[in-house]
C-alpha cells in the first residue's frame, strides 16, 4: 500500500527509496541536470511527484516537496521550498511552468 509522508523529511526519504537523487536542481537561474551537464527549459523536466505540506498552527510550517525527472536522460531531482507566504516568489513562478504529471499531486493513487 502507498505511504503518505507525514512531513517534508518522510516525503524527502520516501522519494529517495524510490530513486530520486540529486542530479536536476532547480533554483532562480534555472533547471539544471548533472545528467546531460547542461541548462533545460521547464519542458525539459517533469514534476512527478508533489507533496504540500500545511502547519497546523502555524503557516510559517508550509513546505514542498517535489520529484522531477528529466525528459531527455531519465535523472531525477528533489525540490523542497516553504510554500505559501515564505515561499521564493522567482523560484515558483519557474515550478508553476514545469509540466505535471496526472498522478504527481495523489501519488498515493
Amino acid at each position: 500500500m502507498p505511504v503518505t509522508p507525514n512531513g517534508p523529511a518522510e516525503a524527502i526519504e520516501l522519494l529517495r527509496a524510490d530513486g530520486y537523487d540529486d542530479s536536476i536542481e532547480v533554483s532562480v537561474d534555472g533547471i539544471w541536470c548533472a545528467g546531460c551537464n547542461q541548462f533545460h527549459s521547464v519542458t525539459g523536466v517533469l514534476q512527478e511527484r508533489i507533496y504540500r505540506f500545511e502547519g497546523a498552527s502555524n503557516p510559517d510550517d508550509m513546505a514542498i516537496v517535489v520529484g522531477l525527472r528529466c525528459q531527455i536522460c531519465g535523472r531525477t531531482g528533489i525540490v523542497v521550498s516553504a510554500f505559501g507566504p515564505d515561499a521564493d516568489p522567482r523560484l515558483f513562478e519557474l515550478l508553476n511552468q514545469i509540466p505535471i504529471t496526472p498522478a504527481a499531486h495523489d501519488p498515493t493513487a
